[in-house]
């Protein structure tokens, strides 16, 4: 059988490509008598030779590496990197996906331009108007999925459905799911709260035959109370962004109030494993990254801060995905409810 092959972005992320080849040979290591992969490192050959002669008994057979002479910052503007995306690592990596020669790419490079470039030469899976940003947050009963969290600043009612769907369908696959509770981001709970956006997906949503419970509040994203939170990406990717800086400030609060006396620190002796367990739910680098649903390949982008154990638990994802033959399911699955959303005046 062909092995599974995944291209990742060597130059991707703010600690590339140091941190990238770490979590790739953590990978390695970890999933060293599994022979149906290789590892397609894509960026500038020699700096990767050069962090790979870091490590030890590093299985070579399971690695490939793709010359690529150019690569785009974090903070690079469209102009800048679509001038020079040919010789890009995020390009070629993507490359790789279009022509058969990769099943998966990963990046924590330019979120942007990951998918922007991705949407371009990858285009979009059949039946599926417009691709979407999904993320695993942290909740008090486990994980929910958030679609969309940036990939559209100005979705459609019909858009919605689909990040639905696509989600519904990665919860069942992946995350083993079945029937997942699937919410609507609003600003109550009530049917007649909200934009037009969020009051006619309210109403297609209901009339499909998904385990809709309705609209759920910012409050309750991590209650638990959905498995699927779906939203346009402008409000998603502010959802994010303000949870981000919440854990980072209370974290940083918290470190303080320890530290401030010796009897925070006696209480902080008993406590340390219970808040080990709780800052662990809550590192983005145990979900590996984000996945760019609809686009017609398996794209998996990281944070930009990402380390090893992100960048290898983004590897393992977009293995898994793979595995699960989840792109074809996305695809079948829109495929047979066409009739029913048409009957909605879907399209």
């Amino acid at each position: 059988m062909e092995p599974v092959r995944i291209a990742v972005d060597a130059m991707g992320g703010d600690h590339a490509p140091a941190v990238v080849i770490e979590g790739v040979v953590d990978y390695l290591h970890e999933n060293s008598r599994d022979e149906n992969y290789r590892i397609v490192l894509v960026g500038k050959e020699k700096e990767i030779h050069k962090e790979l002669k870091k490590y030890r008994n590093v299985p070579l057979d399971r690695l490939e590496i793709v010359d690529a002479l150019e690569e785009i910052s974090m903070k690079e503007h469209f102009l800048s990197y679509w001038r020079k995306r040919e010789q890009t690592s995020i390009k070629k990596a993507i490359d790789l996906v279009k022509n058969g020669k990769a099943m998966a790419m990963v990046s924590a490079g330019n979120t942007g331009a990951v998918m922007a470039l991705a949407k371009n030469v990858l285009g979009s899976l059949k039946n599926i108007d417009r691709p979407a940003l999904a993320i695993m947050l942290p909740t008090l009963k486990g994980s929910s999925l958030l679609v969309d969290v940036g990939a559209n600043t100005d979705s459609k009612p019909h858009n919605l459905v689909e990040f639905a769907l696509m989600g519904k369908i990665y919860l069942e696959n992946i995350v083993g799911i079945k029937n997942p509770r699937i919410g609507l981001m609003n600003i109550g709970e009530e049917e007649v709260k909200g934009n037009e956006l969020t009051k006619t997906t309210h109403n297609l949503l209901k009339q499909l035959e998904i385990n809709f419970i309705g609209n759920v509040e910012g409050r309750d994203v991590y209650i638990g109370e959905a498995d699927l939170i779906v939203t346009d990406g402008f409000t998603g990717n502010v959802t994010l962004k303000v949870s981000e800086g919440v854990v980072e400030v209370m974290l940083s609060m918290l470190k303080r109030e320890i530290m401030s006396n010796i009897f925070s620190k006696i209480g902080f002796f008993f406590l340390k494993h219970s808040l080990k367990r709780i800052k662990k739910k809550m590192d983005y680098s145990e979900y590996g990254g984000a996945l760019l649903l609809g686009v017609n390949g398996i794209v998996i982008i990281g944070h930009g801060g990402s380390n090893a154990k992100a960048i290898k638990n983004a590897i393992s994802l977009s293995y898994k995905f793979v595995a699960e033959k989840v792109l074809e399911k996305i695809a079948q699955e829109i495929g047979k409810m066409q009739e029913s959303l048409k009957e909605l005046k879907y399209v």
